[in-house]
């Protein structure tokens, strides 16, 4: 059953899923600047602002998802992510955090405030782990992200990650 929350200006909307928990996202490093790997490695690693709050998780979407903690993948929580993009049924996504500690540290981006924090807390995105996330393992969605931050994302990615 899925139940909708509407809120300000319609932007935000949130759909959870009830059942069993749903299988932890894949994680892997994102791609390294170019000349330091296989080109391989960042093919379909293209990104596309394209949201559609429509229920699905769609680039350019800030939805919540199981991540798991590096450490132990058999752990982790219930966090928001930023879909960047698509690659057959999965979501590929990237964390947030809200722990300031995260200012001025190599990987870490500053995203700012944003509707998928409830104490609007600034918020950091972590561009060097990419999820891969079945996207029915999304439970719900929290917000879209304006496109001028989506392509500030974007950008670092292409510029240090070899994303295109």
């Amino acid at each position: 059953m899925t139940s909708i929350w509407k809120g300000i200006a319609g932007t935000v909307k949130r759909a959870v899923r009830r059942g069993p928990r749903p299988a932890p996202p894949r994680t892997t490093p994102a791609p390294r600047p170019p000349g330091r790997q296989p080109a391989a490695a960042t093919a379909g690693r293209s990104l596309a602002y394209q949201p559609n709050l429509d229920g699905d998780a769609d680039p350019g979407e800030v939805v919540w998802t199981w991540v798991p903690y590096e450490e132990d993948a058999t752990q982790g929580k219930d966090r928001p992510v930023l879909v960047v993009g698509r690659t057959g049924a999965d979501v590929l996504a990237l964390m947030l955090s809200s722990q300031s500690d995260r200012d001025g540290q190599r990987h870490w981006f500053p995203l700012g405030e944003g509707a998928w924090d409830n104490e609007a807390r600034p918020s950091w995105i972590r561009l060097d782990r990419v999820l891969t996330v079945d996207a029915d393992a999304i439970r719900r969605e929290g917000a879209i992200l304006e496109r001028g931050r989506f392509e500030a994302v974007a950008a670092q990615l292409r510029a240090h990650y070899g994303w295109r």
